[in-house]
């Protein structure tokens, strides 16, 4: 879609839109419609920091997204930097360039209204929710894959000029928003400190030895968290769960990198990684366990790991010209280091979506007296995937503590 922004005294400072305002915002500066088109405007955004807007011209049925920031948070009230709404238009217009079959393609970005206008991709499905109603996506593993070797690589010193690189990380330093995962997914889950945390009934004492006094697996999170802030290695998506992932049978786009910074590749991927126990988990404890979803499941974990295995190294071969890392031991090394923090990583982002007060909606529709077994199955996964990710070498090692939950 071809906009004409036109400058208006009314848009010089930032407010907060409404339905009614953004109908006129799109015809009065962003030109997208006529003025005399019947336009529809419907809130869609169900998060708790942003507000979305998908608007249509009824008589052509040409459409668009609205995304705009305010600086409080949508949830709480509390203030946040309203910065993450420029870094979210860069990103997404950037992995645009590198993977534009897999992100929503931006089409103006208002630096004083902090609203970013973008793709309409109501063709696809929240597949948060899609797999929650075990929905199968055969080609899921393929196009994430891709989307994930080509993001992370082609953004990393391995592959960029080093000034285009350093530039890039100023451009993208976004201390507000790491500071949320540095906190709820690095801290609270193993140090309550903030009284946030929320333990099922009956799990209490079962989270504090194997969570709180586990000083193990607290010194394994602490080198995660480390590397999270201090390894500036690519470009992240920097929240990448399955409810950023919009889907249908022919293909995918990826969405809502508000949290994007230069941070280790393998976080991403372990994010990724993490949302597929999520549903398979779920569907294991139903009463009408589907048996097709649960093998899919597993095989989607299991190609994930392994197809950015392979991506990255193809990836790898075609874009890293630079002779000291075209070594081959040099090359295996850090493709080998990016694979164990992703399974470090998926361990991490599971036992925060368990004890967390940032949950996931699979586990609220497990039954109550299943729910205990759930988070308890899903603790320990995370935990096997922290301890022992500098052991991991295919896909198949990350899902074989599920066999002893599936009552083999």
């Amino acid at each position: 879609m071809k906009l004409t922004p036109k400058e208006s005294a009314v848009y010089q400072e930032h407010f907060l839109m409404d339905s009614e305002t953004v109908k006129r915002y799109v015809v009065e500066r962003l030109g997208a419609f006529p003025a005399e088109a019947p336009i529809e405007v419907t809130e869609i955004g169900d998060g708790n920091i942003n507000y979305v807007f998908r608007v249509v011209n009824q008589t052509t049925n040409e459409s668009l997204v609205i995304k705009q920031a305010d600086v409080l948070l949508r949830s709480s009230g509390r203030p946040l930097d309203i910065e993450r709404n420029r870094i979210e238009a860069e990103i997404l217009r950037l992995q645009n360039e590198l993977a534009p079959q897999f992100v929503p393609q931006v089409y103006y970005y208002d630096q004083k209204m902090y609203a970013l206008t973008m793709e309409d991709v109501s063709a696809y499905q929240n597949m948060r929710y899609e797999l929650i109603e075990k929905h199968i996506f055969p080609a899921f593993s393929e196009e994430i894959a891709e989307y994930l070797a080509r993001t992370l690589l082609l953004t990393s010193d391995l592959v960029l000029a080093r000034d285009v690189k350093k530039q890039r990380v100023k451009a993208f330093i976004n201390p507000e928003m790491c500071d949320i995962s540095e906190d709820l997914v690095f801290t609270e889950p193993y140090n309550d400190y903030k009284k946030r945390n929320i333990v099922t009934a009956g799990n209490e004492r079962f989270v504090a030895e194997n969570l709180y006094e586990n000083e193990p697996l607290q010194v394994e999170v602490a080198l995660l968290r480390n590397n999270f802030m201090n390894n500036a290695q690519a470009l992240l998506h920097g929240d990448l769960h399955t409810g950023s992932i919009f889907i249908n049978q022919t293909g995918l786009k990826v969405i809502d990198p508000e949290f994007a910074f230069y941070g280790p590749a393998g976080y991403d991927i372990g994010n990724v990684l993490a949302h597929l126990y999520f549903p398979m988990i779920k569907n294991l404890l139903d009463p009408t366990s589907d048996r097709e979803f649960h093998q899919w499941s597993k095989q989607m974990i299991r190609e994930v790991y392994d197809k950015v295995q392979v991506k990255l190294a193809e990836y790898y071969d075609e874009a890293v010209t630079f002779s000291l890392y075209r070594n081959h031991t040099f090359k295996d090394t850090m493709l080998q280091g990016i694979m164990a923090d992703a399974a470090g990583y998926a361990g991490t982002e599971i036992i925060r979506r368990v004890v967390g007060d940032s949950k996931v909606k699979e586990l609220s529709l497990v039954s109550a007296e299943k729910k205990i077994a759930a988070e308890r199955m899903l603790l320990k996964l995370g935990i096997q995937l922290i301890i022992n990710r500098k052991h991991i070498t295919c896909g198949n090692q990350l899902i074989d503590g599920i066999t002893e939950l599936e009552g083999e």
